[in-house]
């Protein structure tokens, strides 16, 4: 069985998880600053050197060290010899992504890949309004109408709202006050940066799982400035395991799995998150692992997870935790009830005194059974710890495969500009009717002019009978004056 090592215990003996057995998922927990994102980075190369994907969100951004070696400061070499690690400074291959596109290659998502639920949570809108979002999408649909970006869903709003009537009795209610609601909402999301998340070229799925030399390459977001939007990092993170679940065949058991997602600040998926998305989370949590996936959760408090997904996770790293209050004390022995226990200290009381480095680590057996916890001295990671330079970072980006895909913008026809083509099209056809009546009145008109109507003579008429009279008078004339024997001059 090949195996990724995490660290010692207290006996000096290795504590490692089955890479066959990273696809049971997992969770990192642990208050801030007790060491939870260099755990996440020693577990993240050593799945990369095995051939193992990795998407990963980088809330603070200096996971990006990754893709460089190790700087050897001392706090490292002194936790390499501890551990009696040979440390040979290394880089894993990266992919850095960012929805702006400013500190790695842009991620997009068009409107009718997120679909309207997952709108909906991005949006925070009501059932009602859910609804009739969920007609506007049912439009669109049938009508042709591509949603990719904002604008297309704005056109489909007020196309939808000006046919109301129509809509409504096919599809349900459609109110005008909904409709409004909603737009508010897309005119927030937009002044907050968000409508840079929609449009084309559309983030491949299944370009996290394409292979990289031999070794797996780790697909970073960076999360630092979309966290000043949650509703949309945590929208992101939910597509993306939801397509990976809907586009993946199903794997079997697999002696590694193909793709690892580790989800900073994970609490961000189950906030305020409708009951219809948490019963797609934990179906894709359940299922997803058939497909050669694994996911961990990465949170400052276990029960940030619901539990029925908790329940689904096997493979665990505590850190530290705070009893400085009644919550801490509490959090502590929640924590501790969600690990198996080992006979030789009690969970509870050793989690807040864990050092910065140090974790408590339970995984699976061969048979899938969860190992006691041991507490553990963690593995320093063999590339950097810290942030990479900005021209670093830069060289990153420009040497990704990725960046020559997906810098640059596609903007085609959809439901905007059919809407609008519509529209125009409508008028000009008005237009033509407009000026056809004209003509048409115009040409009556002329016509009683010359011909006359019941009422008057027209003017064809008129003359005509002026004619007559003059030919008549003049032939009467003429017999007048042969019949008086009148002489011709």
């Amino acid at each position: 069985m090949t195996e990724i090592w995490l660290g010692l215990n207290r006996s000096g003996e290795k504590v490692c998880w089955g890479l066959d057995k990273l696809n049971r998922h997992g969770l990192i927990a642990g208050a801030t600053g007790t060491g939870k994102t260099v755990t996440l980075q020693v577990i993240a190369e050593q799945l990369s050197a095995q051939g193992v994907n990795v998407f990963l969100s980088d809330v603070k951004g200096d996971l990006a060290g990754l893709s460089a070696e190790s700087l050897q400061q001392d706090f490292v070499l002194k936790r390499a010899a501890q551990n009696g690690l040979e440390m040979v400074p290394a880089a894993s291959p990266v992919t850095l992504w960012d929805v702006s596109g400013e500190n790695g290659t842009p991620i997009r998502l068009t409107i009718a890949e997120l679909g309207p639920n997952l709108i909906a949570k991005l949006l925070g809108l009501s059932d009602v309004q859910t609804g009739v979002l969920e007609v506007v999408f049912a439009v669109a649909e049938a009508e042709g109408l591509l949603l990719l970006n904002l604008a297309d869903l704005r056109s489909a709003l007020v196309h939808v709202a000006e046919n109301a009537k129509v809509y409504s009795v096919q599809y349900g209610l459609v109110s005008g006050q909904s409709v409004g609601a909603i737009q508010r909402t897309l005119l927030a999301l937009e002044r907050q940066g968000g409508e840079s998340l929609f449009g084309e070229p559309a983030l491949k799925i299944t370009d996290l799982l394409a292979p990289a030399g031999g070794k797996g390459m780790i697909h970073i977001l960076n999360a630092k400035k979309l966290m000043q939007t949650v509703d949309v990092y945590g929208v992101l993170l939910l597509y993306i395991l939801s397509e990976l679940f809907e586009e993946l065949p199903e794997a079997g058991d697999l002696d590694k799995p193909k793709l690892v997602l580790f989800f900073d600040e994970a609490h961000l998926l189950f906030e305020d998150t409708p009951k219809v998305l948490l019963d797609k989370i934990e179906q894709a949590v359940r299922l997803i692992r058939s497909k050669g996936v694994g996911v961990f959760f990465v949170t400052q408090q276990p029960s940030d997870v619901p539990e029925s997904v908790l329940a689904q996770l096997g493979n665990r790293v505590q850190h530290a935790l705070r009893a400085a209050t009644p919550q801490g004390r509490k959090d502590i022995m929640a924590a501790s009830k969600t690990m198996a226990s080992n006979a030789d200290f009690d969970t509870a009381e050793i989690i807040p005194t864990l050092g910065v480095g140090e974790a408590l680590i339970s995984g699976l057996d061969k048979k899938g059974v969860p190992t006691p916890v041991q507490r553990t001295m963690l593995n320093p990671p063999l590339s950097r710890v810290g942030v990479l330079s900005e021209g670093e970072q830069k060289s990153v980006v420009a040497g990704s495969m990725y960046d020559r895909l997906y810098r640059a913008s596609v903007d085609r026809e959809s439901a905007a500009e059919i809407l609008q083509k519509r529209l125009m099209e409508t008028k000009a056809t008005e237009g033509r009717v407009i000026v056809k009546e004209k003509e048409v009145r115009v040409s009556s008109m002329a016509k009683g002019l010359l011909l006359g109507t019941g009422r008057r003579q027209g003017v064809l008429e008129t003359a005509t009978k002026s004619i007559v009279r003059q030919v008549a008078n003049q032939i009467g004339r003429e017999l007048l004056r042969g019949l008086l024997g009148g002489r011709r001059r």
